[in-house]
């Protein structure tokens, strides 16, 4: 499947929708060492959309961690669990921060499998968002 080129205009909006931070694990694009993609909630490989009500603003990493998964089987409840999607969820409703802002913590289960498949704890994200702290940038408001 060839890939669709975004158009500037459409990535601009959503960055800025995004406020120019990862809208999974809330890395700002500003201060990262990686750059910074525009990912299709609904997966090209599975006939996603690529307009803004499909589109998020994702690191790198977290963009490659999810891939084209929707679901990720969950061995505690037997079940698939849909990952979660910024487009359709509220993030402060799946996840939360600890207590020095430095870990995400998921509150529902979607927000759990989202932080393991995504790894969002992952040690360099601990370290970049205690180093933000320390100059009042973490977390992003």
């Amino acid at each position: 499947m060839t890939k669709i080129s975004i158009a500037t205009s459409l990535r601009e909006s959503v960055i800025l929708r995004a406020y120019k931070c990862c809208e999974y694990c809330k890395s700002q694009d500003k201060y990262s060492l990686t750059f910074f993609t525009i990912d299709h909630t609904l997966p090209e490989s599975l006939d996603g959309a690529t307009d803004f009500e499909n589109l998020a603003y994702a690191c790198f990493l977290c963009n490659r961690l999810k891939s084209n998964k929707l679901n990720v089987f969950d061995r505690t409840s037997d079940k698939w669990i849909p990952l979660f999607n910024p487009r359709k969820d509220i993030w402060s409703k799946h996840f939360a921060w600890n207590d020095d802002a430095t870990r995400i913590i998921g509150i529902t289960i979607t927000g759990s499998i989202t932080v393991n498949q995504l790894k969002l704890n992952r040690e360099k994200l601990i370290e970049y968002r205690h180093s933000l702290i320390l100059f009042g940038e973490h977390p992003p408001t």
